[in-house]
């Protein structure tokens, strides 16, 4: 099963087109950092360095795509330019390399570019030195410094400042979502507390209503059963304004708006708790 790469970010496309043509303006200038005299130059040819350009430049798109793969043929490209007259931007593009490389790479990259880096910095300023007898050997060392470590370090501190941020992201989310688990558990609790008190109060009063029809429809007297209706129209009354108000709140709790006013018993004028009819003896 072939392994689909990510396609090259727009970004990618445009440092790879600039050092490439930064570099071939440096080449038409005839600015190079070495000359056909000096003695590491082993391809003398006007052309050679821009050969080890190109394909730096080819390996920018591979930054983030495929960092590990653009920073080895990267680094087969710069070792081909020390035996050319050699190009700045050819040095400079593999710097970008090794940053993107430890910025994008897999953790274990980025983990052990940075230390064979400062390994190879540190090898390459003190071998040559002891060998030569020269303190200027350790340039050597500081040009692979500049070149290698100090790219890799840059891109471990940027990399662990973006796990940082991303981790934090990844925190406040959850706090977010468990504040929100938290206000839907408070929200469900109070509303089983209010069915609870809608319950005990309608029961209550619907209890002291059918008390008191019992009562107006066993007894025979007229002032008996009127007042047993009007301590009926007092718990209706009563009920239905508790239950309205329970009914109100959670209508609220749910962002809706309050019902209308609906006709209750409080609109029923006096006269209309007139006497029962008695019950039969």
């Amino acid at each position: 099963m072939a392994v689909t790469l990510p396609r090259p970010h727009r970004d990618d496309w445009r440092i790879a087109v600039g050092g490439l043509l930064g570099g071939a303006l440096l080449w038409v200038l005839g600015i190079r950092p070495r000359t056909p005299s000096d003695g590491l130059v082993l391809w003398d040819a006007s052309w050679a360095p821009l050969v080890p350009l190109a394909v730096t430049a080819a390996c920018e798109p591979l930054r983030r795509a495929a960092p590990r793969a653009g920073l080895l043929i990267g680094t087969a490209a710069l070792i081909l330019d020390t035996v050319t007259c050699g190009s700045i931007v050819t040095v400079v593009l593999y710097t970008d390399l090794v940053y993107a490389a430890v910025l994008y790479g897999t953790p274990a990259s980025a983990r052990r570019i940075p230390w064979i880096t400062g390994m190879l910095t540190v090898v390459g300023g003190v071998l040559p030195a002891a060998l030569w007898r020269d303190p200027q050997g350790l340039l050597i060392g500081v040009g692979i410094g500049v070149v290698a470590f100090a790219p890799a370090a840059t891109g471990w501190v940027v990399r662990n400042h973006r796990d940082a941020a991303e981790a934090a992201r990844l925190r406040a989310e959850q706090i977010a979502l468990l504040a929100e688990m938290d206000r839907a558990q408070a929200v469900t609790a109070e509303r089983a507390r209010m069915a609870r008190e809608l319950h005990d109060v309608i029961a209550n009063h619907l209890s002291a209503i059918a008390i008191h029809s019992t009562a107006a429809l066993s007894l025979g007297d007229p002032e008996t059963s009127k007042g047993a209706l009007g301590v009926i129209r007092e718990n209706s009354v009563a009920g239905l304004a508790e239950m309205r108000r329970l009914i109100g709140i959670l209508r609220d709790n749910d962002g809706d708006l309050e019902p209308a006013a609906t006709p209750t018993l409080d609109g029923l004028g006096g006269s209309s708790a007139g006497p029962a009819p008695t019950a039969s003896t």
